[in-house]
């Protein structure tokens, strides 16, 4: 096996078989794999019109039979070592075709179950590959004290020493780790691992015992008793928490179900030890951010002012030139926020292309899409993936594209200027949530110029006054007369027609505006200023004169 690649019996065994089963393996069980990718049909055209090797772990999402079996047997065509290495679908145990052309190209078929949330097994998969040689090496070795045992490793370890079943949750109840399933798994275990909600009469049953409401309380390892009409076994649960007293944090949970033999004498106390080991790992991850995710921060100018490009593009494996893409993802209204949309943008945007970048900085999620293909295909994948968030998710957000961007030393800077088209009150443009800086840029420059007018009450022209006081006094439209007029850059049947008026009735209004003004409308400069000034100061209320 390549150093620092995960197997795919590692990787079977870390989602486990009641997610996945593997139907064929062409090159045997111990195939190495280090990417993911995750695809739904309109994206597989484009992966493979893509140059260079396809990632090598593929998940099929929404694709049937028919389009996994033609596109397998497009991969064919290509050269060995750029195809995918292991294939992962929700069809694979219906169709003869698929498990043909699968075979035909050399790649593993894995069999997903119907109910596993596509998300969930992605994000699993993704961690198992971002596990260190020693992170697996302390697993196997069931080291429980093992400096690099991360959360995969001390679901397995506590599985073992126990005599149960582990799972790993954190607060908000998604599973993050869990050991290997026997057939003695009941379904509150089998759904929480498949991303689903355990049964719902049962919850509400550990609502009212309280368990829930002990576990947050303090350390104290909770029993909770079988319940044979609802198919659910007996179970130890504990808190993984942070801290003492008043100021700890709850990080999660480590749940324990009984298989079919009894739970060791000692189980938990063993839990109990292993709910601070947890914490530690959660606690590590949560205040040492990994070395490519501190790159990744200072690459979108998150993390400092200067980047080593060299050092930045080896680490993650990027090219140092070559036009990339940057988009900026913002909320839209209190509902939405980086922790309901920065996961959804990272696995779309891996499922676009592999070597995608993503990074939440505050309330924004960013982009880095390297060397890309085409800037249209940009476009549209983002306008697709701002819609689908709202109709699939719920989740409303703005998007701004710097693209063309030369490199990653201009990345930094792509981020600034697509941070002020996403600031802009004006980024919505003609009807639409996403923007490139080459269509916003007037419009931003313009609600930037408008911001520091209104900003600096020695901008501000003082016979503007004079033009409201007028309107007030005698229940006038002169404001409202001259801005229509400068909108249809000085013709007055034009102005009049939008105005409802007779030409002459305006020509009279205009008259007075330059009367009150002291202005004259037809010089070029006092045009541009009353225009500036009508734009960027409202109407004055008398209390703030």
């Amino acid at each position: 096996m390549a150093d620092g690649a995960t197997t795919l019996r590692e990787l079977l065994t870390a989602l486990d078989h009641t997610v996945a089963t593997l139907v064929d393996a062409p090159a045997g069980h111990e195939v190495a794999v280090r990417t993911v990718a995750l695809a739904e049909p309109a994206d597989l055209p484009e992966h493979l019109d893509d140059e260079g090797a396809l990632p090598e772990v593929y998940l099929l999402v929404g694709v049937d039979a028919a389009a996994t079996a033609r596109w397998l047997r497009e991969v064919v065509d290509r050269d060995p070592a750029q195809r995918p290495r292991v294939l992962m679908t929700k069809s694979a145990n219906d169709s003869p075709a698929v498990r043909a052309a699968a075979h035909a190209a050399g790649i593993a078929l894995v069999h997903v179950h119907r109910q596993a949330r596509w998300d969930q097994v992605f994000s699993l998969i993704r961690r198992m590959l971002a596990r260190s040689p020693g992170q697996r090496a302390a697993s196997d070795e069931h080291d429980l004290l093992a400096p690099d045992t991360d959360l995969f490793g001390l679901a397995q370890v506590l599985a073992r020493e126990t005599g149960g079943m582990v799972s790993i949750e954190d607060p908000q109840s998604h599973v993050l780790a869990y050991s290997a399933s026997d057939a003695s798994a009941d379904q509150l275990r089998i759904q929480s691992i498949l991303g689903r909600e355990g049964p719902s009469d049962y919850l509400r049953i550990l609502r009212e015992w309280g368990v829930f409401d002990r576990v947050r309380r303090g350390d104290e390892v909770v029993d909770v008793p079988e319940h044979p009409e609802l198919d659910i076994r007996r179970r130890l649960v504990v808190g993984i928490r942070r801290g003492e007293g008043a100021q700890s944090r709850m990080l999660g949970t480590i749940w324990l179900q009984q298989g079919a033999g009894e739970l060791r004498p000692d189980a938990a106390q063993v839990l109990r030890g292993a709910s601070a080991v947890a914490a530690r790992i959660i606690a590590r991850r949560l205040d040492a951010p990994s070395t490519e995710a501190l790159l990744v921060r200072r690459l979108f100018g998150a993390h400092g002012d200067g980047v080593d490009v060299p050092s930045v593009a080896a680490a993650l494996n990027l090219p140092t030139t070559g036009p990339a893409a940057v988009i900026g993802f913002a909320p839209v209204g209190p509902a939405a926020g980086p922790a309901a949309s920065s996961g959804l943008i990272r696995l779309h945007a891996s499922a676009f292309r592999d070597d995608s970048v993503t990074e939440s900085i505050g309330e924004r999620v960013y982009v880095l899409l390297p060397a890309y293909h085409s800037e249209r295909s940009v476009g549209s994948w983002v306008r697709k993936l701002v819609t689908q968030l709202e109709q699939t998710r719920e989740l409303v957000v703005r998007a701004a594209i710097a693209a063309p961007v030369a490199g990653l030393t201009a990345v930094a800077g792509a981020r600034a200027e697509v941070d002020r088209v996403l600031d802009s009150p004006v980024a919505d443009l003609a009807g639409s949530r996403v923007a490139t800086l080459a269509d916003a840029r007037t419009a931003v420059l313009l609600a930037e110029i408008m911001e520091l007018i209104r900003e600096r009450p020695r901008l501000h022209d003082p016979r503007l006054a004079a033009l409201d006081a007028y309107d007030r006094t005698h229940a006038a439209d002169l404001r409202v007369s001259v801005q229509a007029f400068l909108r249809a850059h000085g013709e007055v049947r034009a102005a009049a027609a939008a105005l409802r008026v007779h030409p002459n009735t305006l020509r009279y209004r205009l008259r007075r505006v330059e009367t009150v003004l002291g202005i004259d409308l037809t010089d070029p400069e006092d045009r541009l200023l009353l225009d500036i000034q009508l734009a960027a100061l409202p109407t004055i209320p008398i209390a703030q004169r």
